[in-house]
């Protein structure tokens, strides 16, 4: 089950890779590295309950709460930019 949930992840993360890469414009860049942010924070969650350790939580509650301020500030300078 675990090598499941870690495969999910790693093909949820190549996908987001690819539209960092590839999209088309800036938001579609902005929502995919959102997209990033969210599977690194599931991903520390996951190692939470594999190493049995709650300090993994609150490393994911911080790395979530700054990726969250770091997708307001730059929605907020794309809306400024047009």
């Amino acid at each position: 089950m675990n090598t499941l949930i870690g495969l999910l992840i790693a093909i949820g993360a190549f996908f987001s890779i690819i539209r960092l890469i590839q999209g088309p414009t800036t938001p579609d860049r902005v929502v995919a590295i959102d997209t990033l942010n969210v599977i690194i924070t599931g991903s520390i969650v996951f190692l939470a309950f594999l190493f049995k350790s709650e300090l993994y939580l609150d490393i994911a509650l911080v790395y979530g709460a700054l990726s969250f301020l770091e997708t307001v500030v730059i929605a907020r300078y794309l809306e400024g930019k047009k």
